[in-house]
């Protein structure tokens, strides 16, 4: 079996004709077996595709003959098992939302800090730094001394930071986010409202996470990503959460050692919340278990590989539609 691959790729560029590159596009993965989600917007392309490494590198190499996308620089990651089920290409306002049509990240963003650089850049005490994730993401781990948002919507970064923040005290931004798209929007917001220092972590915190030395990080904690893994730790390996059945939130150890989680069912974060749905989810549990005890797949019940490859199918479109979960 060849090696799967799965590739997260980003970039702000003009597509007056976003829409007449969807066919092709969506052709061209088809016919070389990649399975995923790419989001086309008049700003640009964003998007996560799995497959083999050889078909991946012909799509890329193919999208690179088009000069708006030679600087695209795709991360990619081994998976376990096949991540997508279906392949889609669609067309969105944005490829990431953020609720407002008053920046232009093609334009102008923050200076892009490579993780070399980014230590000495948050130790000084004169930077404010902003983590501008979910508030469930930044539970699972975050740079020391970040300032957490609280937000459960990428769309509601916009109101924070101009309640929060201030040009005349806050001479010098630097934020990050998993993978810098985020910032790239987030940077822009900052400079239309009169910040003159903004920054934001080249490659966001995987880059960081890949390139820094653990004895040398100022990370604590794990990254939340958004695939079967949960999250990462240093050098990307997999992390110790797990994903709660019922509403998705990344899982602690502590979190599930909680009265409160019953696998398969409901964790601290849900229980309570929809008890049909909860209902439901026990019998199939049960169903589930019995299947196993009798060395049976449950019909009608995703395995572990289908139901993260619905949750990174989800994450991408709400990219364009809302925000990462």
């Amino acid at each position: 079996m060849h090696k799967q691959l799965a590739a997260a790729f980003y970039r702000f560029v003009p597509l007056p004709d976003y829409q007449a590159l969807r066919r092709p596009l969506l052709e061209r993965a088809e016919a070389l077996g990649l399975k995923g989600t790419v989001l086309l917007a008049p700003e640009g392309i964003n998007g996560t595709l799995s497959g083999p490494q050889a078909g991946l590198q012909a799509w890329f190499d193919a999208l690179a003959e088009d000069k708006r996308f030679e600087a695209l620089m795709p991360r990619l990651s081994p998976v376990i098992g096949p991540p997508f089920l279906r392949l889609k290409v669609k067309l969105k306002r944005e490829i990431i939302s953020f609720g407002t049509d008053e920046i232009d990240p093609i334009r102008a963003t923050g200076v892009h800090v490579p993780p070399e650089d980014w230590n000495a850049l948050i130790e000084d005490p004169k930077t404010l730094l902003l983590d501008t994730r979910n508030r469930y993401e930044v539970a699972t781990g975050t740079f020391r001394n970040a300032v957490d948002p609280g937000i459960d919507r990428f769309r509601d970064l916009p109101s924070y930071m101009d309640k929060a923040l201030d040009p005349q005290r806050h001479k010098r931004v630097a934020m990050f986010c998993t993978g810098g798209i985020r910032c790239e929007k987030a940077s822009a917001w900052l400079l239309t409202r009169g910040f003159e220092e903004v920054y934001q972590l080249q490659g966001g915190i995987l880059n960081y996470l890949e390139k820094t030395p653990e004895q040398d990080s100022l990370w604590q904690g794990e990254c939340f990503v958004f695939d079967e893994r949960v999250t990462v730790g240093h050098g990307l390996q997999p992390g110790s959460h797990t994903s709660c059945r019922g509403c998705r939130r990344p899982l602690s150890p502590e979190d599930r050692r909680s009265p409160d989680y019953e696998e398969g069912v409901h964790c601290p974060y849900c229980k309570g919340e929809n008890p049909a749905r909860e209902a439901r989810a026990r019998a199939r549990w049960r169903q589930v278990q019995l299947a196993e005890q009798r060395g049976l797949a449950h019909i009608g019940v995703s395995t572990e590989a289908q139901k993260s490859a619905r949750s990174l199918e989800r994450t991408t479109e709400d990219q364009g539609n809302r925000d990462p979960r």
